[in-house]
């Protein structure tokens, strides 16, 4: 934390506060307090009895971790790879990114440079692991480490530099430790045997001894291309023909993967620090640039708030987050593609109406395998690679040969009630009313009983429903049932309409 001091004699200590066990202590405080002997985790009121003027605010943790996020994406520019680590710190994995830049000591300048612009004080250090990295630039050091030399650089660091409990720091320091560097000349077992092993693997990964990868806030992309600008790029246009060259290096990688593109994200990065991104799902595998070109313009035409360049893009990136597995199709003479199926059309057609409308307005019918006619149909987005919930998918059954569906394809819902008489309690209807026109029955098949499926109803499971196909006099078909049985219900039962045959 930081803010603007004027140097005069009313600058004061500032500090954010927060309830912390019944008393409020300091969470964050700028350099002007540190000097003056204040510390995080100390109490407002010891820290008044050192400055009775001490300005404070109320530490805000929410509007904190939302700025880390949006710092993590503006980081996101200079590597795919970035973690959130404590409070206050980012980790970035820049193996194989600084040459993109000038070399490491220019990106570092740039990632600082990207922070000042947002009225950020930072520090920054590079070494081969995350946790020396982070241990350095926690010291206040700016410093790029070279292979092999992080111990020498880490010897010097205090103990709180391992980030323990403050039970152990302060055992360490009546031990006589004041540094890393005097902990590196004890043996490691003796370390683990008295404090754990905690302590010792902390104390060799920021010695470099050891190196775990960080978890980064997004997943590492299948394939990535990415463009950065001299000068930032004014116009959309310009900005959609350097994409085009994007995605040709793109699907040239798909190519030679033998792999297709089920899931594509373009990220925009202003000169601002705002960070646009855009996904584009397919219905099948993609390996052709122009195809994703068009569901890209499609997906910009239909945004709700337009790409703006403001004042201007500094880079921009393609990257697929989901492929699968894409047999060559061989062209035949006639220009056509050999294998070009239906299914194919319509995979292309659902890219572009999903494009143009929104995932979830392009839907797909699903059979879900249930003996409840309510549960047995639903739909799901069409271009969704998640199992439909309550079961596993199942294919329609098909009617015998000859005869009529048991089921119609489509459902009332909710059903809707109908007047109906029978000949006796528990049979058919002989007539029913429904819009106000009667019906006659002329044929009736059934019933079909089903029971409710109260395993997952609970408390609340409904009737038993006695199922009837019938037909009427003009040779229209209904599916109606019955809910409850005369035997077991005090209440009469109801009649209902739940779908028509065609």
């Amino acid at each position: 934390m930081n803010r603007p001091r004027t140097g005069g004699p009313d600058d004061r200590p500032f500090v954010l506060v927060e309830q912390d066990r019944g008393a409020l202590r300091i969470a964050a405080l700028d350099p002007a307090a540190a000097r003056g002997g204040l510390r995080a985790g100390m109490a407002l009121a010891e820290a008044r009895a050192l400055w009775p003027d001490i300005e404070t605010a109320q530490a805000e943790p929410e509007a904190d971790a939302a700025l880390m996020r949006h710092l993590a994406e503006l980081c996101d520019l200079f590597t795919p790879l970035v973690a959130l680590h404590a409070r206050d710190g980012l980790i970035l994995d820049v193996t194989g990114c600084a040459h993109l830049f000038g070399g490491e000591r220019e990106m570092v300048w740039r990632v600082r440079r990207r922070l000042g612009m947002l009225g950020l004080a930072s520090c920054a250090a590079i070494s081969a692991t995350p946790q020396a990295a982070w241990a350095l630039a926690r010291d206040r050091r700016n410093i790029i480490v070279a292979a092999g030399d992080e111990e020498q650089a880490a010897r010097t660091l205090p103990l709180t530099a391992l980030e323990q409990d403050a039970t152990t720091t302060l055992a360490l320091g009546r031990a006589g430790f004041r540094t890393l560097g005097d902990l590196a000349d004890r043996p490691s077992g003796m370390l683990t045997a008295r404090f754990g092993a905690g302590l010792a693997d902390a104390l060799r990964r920021i010695l470099g001894q050891e190196d775990i990868r960080i978890t980064p806030l997004r997943p590492a992309p299948e394939v990535m291309a990415e463009k950065h600008f001299a000068a930032p790029l004014g116009l959309l246009e310009s900005l959609l023909t350097v994409l085009e060259r994007l995605a040709q290096d793109i699907m040239a990688a798909l190519e030679r993967r033998g792999a297709g593109g089920r899931a594509f994200e373009v990220s925009v990065f202003r000169s601002d620090g705002a960070v646009r991104r855009i996904t584009i799902e397919t219905a099948q595998g993609l390996r052709e640039a122009a195809g994703l070109m068009r569901l890209v313009r499609l997906k910009l035409e239909a945004l709700s708030d337009p790409l703006d360049p403001g004042f201007g893009f500094d880079a921009v990136r393609l990257v697929v987050i989901r492929s699968e597995p894409m047999a060559e199709r061989q062209a035949a003479l006639d220009g056509n593609t050999e294998g070009q199926t239906q299914a194919g059309d319509v995979a292309s057609l659902v890219d572009r109406l999903s494009a143009r409308f929104g995932r979830e307005s392009v839907q797909r019918f699903v059979m879900r395998d249930t003996h409840d006619p309510v549960r047995a149909g639903g739909s799901v987005p069409f271009l969704s690679s998640k199992t439909v919930a309550l079961s596993a998918p199942r294919e329609p059954d098909k009617p015998e040969p000859g005869q009529p569906p048991a089921r119609p394809l489509t459902l009332f819902e909710p059903p809707q009630w109908i007047e109906a008489l029978a000949e006796v309690p528990d049979g058919p209807p002989l007539r029913f009313r429904w819009r106000r026109v009667l019906h006659e029955v002329a044929r009736a098949e059934g019933p079909e009983r089903i029971a409710p499926e109260w395993w997952r109803c609970g408390n609340a499971a409904p009737a038993t429903r006695d199922y009837y196909r019938i037909e009427n006099a003009h040779g229209h078909r209904f599916w109606v049932f019955r809910e409850g049985l005369y035997e077991d219900s005090l209440a009469r039962p109801r009649w209902f309409l739940h779908g028509l045959f065609a």
